[in-house]
């Protein structure tokens, strides 16, 4: 059984996997190379550290993993591609040699992300949806592999929540097919938390159905993100686990079909739990 059949995106080959779009939630886990991650869980230029940590959240349950080498939280230094390359590089090649699912890298440079498809990974994510740097889209389609374009809302007008995200993402998807990457490779992100205020943020996840005109697979990302901790009482990162699962929760059960988290183990649980009530469950199926 497929979750709202009519609607869903064809599978994408991902690394060898296909993924089926409905059949269930599937799991992104971060991996920050970098030493200023919002989070607290950067590992700076420890590439063995990044390549256990990625090892660890495989058998916790994670179905892609997501490497970046440049934070993305408010008011970051942006680093050049040599500096993002070197943290990153030595990462998505040792996990190339040891994971048996897809690398992604998380970068909006045409330059890392040819070197990390080179490297092994199998997947762009960008953060910025091609529009800082558009030929990101054709170093995606010349690989042959899908692309995450997110809307990022810092430094744009705000009219609508679903509206300007939906426009963005129409922007995104316009760029990618001048670049020659099919629609039917690209996955869709609202870009939770990134230019919005608490109250757009929640606004963004009760209406996250909306996105699903858009005929794209969806991911979100909220985990320990600023609002959750704003929300229960200016909690500290690291005692925001819970807050994340009802978000996480909240996502999948308004349409999400990716869920990319800190918290693997605990997260997987989530969705699984999660699906078998938005999906459906018996004893013989596994989700």
């Amino acid at each position: 059984m497929l979750l709202r059949t009519a609607q869903n995106p064809a599978p994408i080959v991902i690394s060898g996997r296909e993924f089926v779009w409905g059949a269930r939630t599937y799991v992104m886990g971060i991996v920050n190379v970098t030493p200023d991650s919002f989070s607290g869980d950067g590992l700076g230029s420890d590439a063995d550290a990044a390549v256990r940590q990625a090892l660890q959240m495989r058998e916790d349950g994670a179905d892609i993993i997501d490497v970046g080498g440049e934070s993305t939280r408010p008011g970051f230094a942006e680093v050049p591609a040599e500096e993002e390359m070197r943290r990153v590089l030595p990462v998505i090649e040792g996990l190339a040699r040891e994971l048996d699912i897809p690398v992604s890298v998380d970068t909006y440079k045409a330059e890392v992300a040819v070197r990390a498809l080179d490297a092994g990974a199998a997947m762009v994510n960008d953060v910025h949806g091609f529009r800082r740097e558009p030929a990101i889209v054709k170093v995606a389609a010349d690989a042959g592999v899908p692309a995450v374009a997110m809307h990022m809302q810092r430094g744009r007008d705000f009219r609508d929540t679903i509206g300007d995200i939906s426009t963005g993402l129409l922007e995104s998807l316009r760029i990618a097919r001048e670049q020659g990457l099919p629609e039917e490779q690209i996955i869709v992100d609202p870009g939770f938390n990134f230019g919005w205020t608490e109250e757009q943020a929640l606004e963004m996840l009760r209406r996250l159905g909306e996105l699903r005109a858009l005929g794209r697979p969806i991911l979100v990302g909220t985990s320990r993100k600023s609002v959750i901790g704003k929300v229960l009482g200016d909690l500290p990162v690291d005692e925001r686990l819970e807050g994340t699962a009802a978000t996480v929760a909240l996502s999948i059960a308004n349409g999400a079909d990716i869920v990319r988290v800190h918290d693997v183990k605990e997260m997987a649980r989530v969705a699984r739990m999660t699906d078998a009530v938005v999906r459906g469950w018996s004893p013989e199926r596994k989700l």
